[in-house]
């Protein structure tokens, strides 16, 4: 009897291996969907650059990283073995701050930026590519109007906006609307006027300006801040669902050709109803958190608020805005502009986007009391400081622990207004590209000190700050490379270098926009490097941004974009 029981043990042990054996040769819930190797894998995790031989992917998650020993251990018959070939794969990007859903307006509209984005550089180009788009794409796409974005005043041959008088060469009997680089601003020809309502009795709302000719009364075109923002979300916003679709299919190809594998909605307002609509019938392939504006709380309050996706797409928190671009000349300072804009005298400061504090205190309030994340546009130094008053109190009031509020931007922050983002614990979203586009303008507007510490983000990162950067995208194009190579290099369109001392090194800038920024939202424990049981979110270059000459980190391409395991682009030669 005893001999049958060793017997029937024995066979047992040998069926169990067996079938180990059988799973080894034809895959297992252990085996992984894909295994690569074979090039610079970086995984972002740690203070210095760590690589891994091989990183194996299992349903959408990170089942492996280390030895290519180790990862084929995870190798099934169904297992795809992906070779590198010596190109560099990196975790999937994450932007600082940018408005994903602008990005398909930037992808259908004129493209008005100057160079190297664009050829916008004069106004007789604006007007030819306009014309131009308009005969290519007529005004099926946008609502009835020709519409442009990116044109930059301080780079246009001229040095001015547009007015109304020279979109008029385009057309007198269509509207047009284009959008300043800043997204601040628009120009609107004399049919836009009149389509918005817009006359000399018209008087400037609050936050905003209607720019006059020279009698002090008739619209030139030109439209600041709140008088611009609220009527460019209307006119270049769709409101057909058909077209609002396209608009998000173009966004989201436009997100993944540079790499994101998460995307931000800075400031969402009606357009989340649309982005709700198209996750809610599963069209996002990459995930989307949304801000919505302070004035649209309601949108905070559904079901799409939380810390976890829902069909790719979540509302994150709320956006507050306290000032305007300081390259516009609309961020509000605390010392006069040295070449004031069209219009104003001088000592102009700029103004704040909403005057009055009390305003600001009852909004900072109302997320704190309701633990919302709190991203806050702030360029100007006043506009900091006007932070800093409605958050002292409100902190005492609530606590401060771990809520991870954003200042965005922060281009003419004071060195001595660190302290205070240390103090509240504030995340500093720096934008060092600005140091590119619009450095050598700087000088000119507030002077060669204060431009040379623009975006101070190695001071912010010095006094032990949390830092990301950003594109701001559609300000500049949703690039990533140039975001690090302006942060790594900050130098001028004339080669100049704005600030030595507020270089990152290209790890630091790396980190950036990955692993740091994923901290910024929250889903550190999911993304930003590679480690096992976080989502397969994956990006892989053509050249290692790590080892290359950092003059030439703007020129590395994203060959292909994954998610969560599955190719969402990829480069065509």
């Amino acid at each position: 009897m005893k001999c049958v029981c060793i017997l029937a043990v024995s066979f047992v042990a040998l069926l169990t291996q067996s079938c180990n054996n059988l799973a080894t040769q034809t895959g297992s819930a252990d085996h992984a969907d894909t295994i690569f190797y074979g090039g610079d894998i970086i995984t972002m995790e740690g203070d210095s650059a760590q690589y891994a031989e091989a990183v194996a992917i299992r349903g959408g998650k990170i089942s492996f990283v280390g030895s290519r020993a180790g990862a084929e251990q995870l190798k099934g018959d169904s297992t795809v073995m992906t070779d590198l070939k010596g190109k560099t794969l990196l975790p999937g990007f994450i932007d600082g701050h940018a408005h994903f859903f602008q990005f398909g307006v930037q992808a259908i509209v004129a493209n008005l930026l100057a160079s190297p984005d664009g050829t916008c550089n004069d106004i007789p180009a604006l007007i030819r590519i306009l014309k131009d788009w308009y005969a290519a794409n007529g005004t099926d796409k946008t609502q009835g109007w020709i519409a442009g974005s990116g044109f930059d005043d301080a780079v246009l041959k001229e040095n001015r906006f547009p007015t109304r008088r020279d979109l008029n060469q385009v057309s007198k009997d269509l509207p047009i609307m284009i959008g300043h680089i800043s997204g601040h601003f628009c120009v609107v020809n004399t049919k836009g006027l009149e389509m918005l309502g817009i006359s000399a009795a018209t008087p400037n709302p609050k936050g905003g300006a209607i720019r006059r000719e020279k009698d002090g009364k008739t619209p030139n075109g030109v439209l600041e801040e709140l008088a611009a923002i609220p009527v460019m979300l209307k006119t270049l916003n769709p409101t057909d669902p058909k077209l609002a679709d396209y608009y998000l299919d173009k966004a989201q190809e436009l997100a993944a050709s540079y790499g994101y594998t998460t995307a931000q909605e800075g400031r969402a307002m009606g357009n989340h109803q649309q982005m709700a609509s198209y996750a809610e019938r599963g069209k996002f392939y990459l995930d989307v958190n949304a801000y919505i504006d302070y004035s649209m709380p309601q949108f905070i309050h559904s079901k799409w608020y939380g810390t976890t996706y829902q069909h790719h797409y979540r509302v994150a928190g709320i956006k507050l805005t306290l000032d305007g671009s300081p390259q516009g000349r609309t961020a509000w300072q605390s010392i006069p502009y040295l070449l004031p804009p069209d219009g104003q005298k001088p000592g102009y400061k700029g103004y704040p986007a909403i005057p009055d504090d009390r305003d600001v205190q009852k909004i900072v309030d109302t997320a704190f009391a309701n633990n919302w994340q709190l991203l806050v546009h702030c360029n100007g130094d006043a506009a900091a400081v006007q932070l800093f008053r409605a958050i002292a109190p409100v902190a005492a009031k609530y606590g401060n622990n771990d809520r991870r509020t954003v200042l965005i931007h922060g281009q003419l922050i004071r060195m001595d207004q660190l302290d205070s983002l240390k103090k509240y614990d504030i995340v500093a979203s720096l934008f060092p590209m600005h140091t590119f586009y619009w450095g050598d303008w700087y000088k000119k507007i507030i002077g060669p000190e204060k431009a040379n510490q623009i975006s101070p983000i190695r001071s912010a990162l010095n006094k032990g700050l949390h830092v990301t950067s950003h594109t701001d995208a559609p300000v500049a194009l949703p690039n990533l490379m140039m975001i690090m190579w302006t942060t790594v290099n900050r130098l001028s369109r004339s080669g100049t270098v704005m600030g030595a001392d507020e270089r990152l090194t290209p790890f630091q800038a790396l980190k950036c926009i990955t692993s740091w920024s994923a901290w910024q939202h929250f889903e550190e424990n999911t993304k930003g490097t590679l480690a096992t049981g976080k989502l397969a979110d994956l990006v892989i270059l053509d050249h290692n941004p790590l080892t290359v000459d950092q003059l030439t980190l703007k020129d590395i391409k994203v060959l292909q974009t994954i998610k969560e395991g599955k190719t969402i682009y990829r480069r065509t030669f």
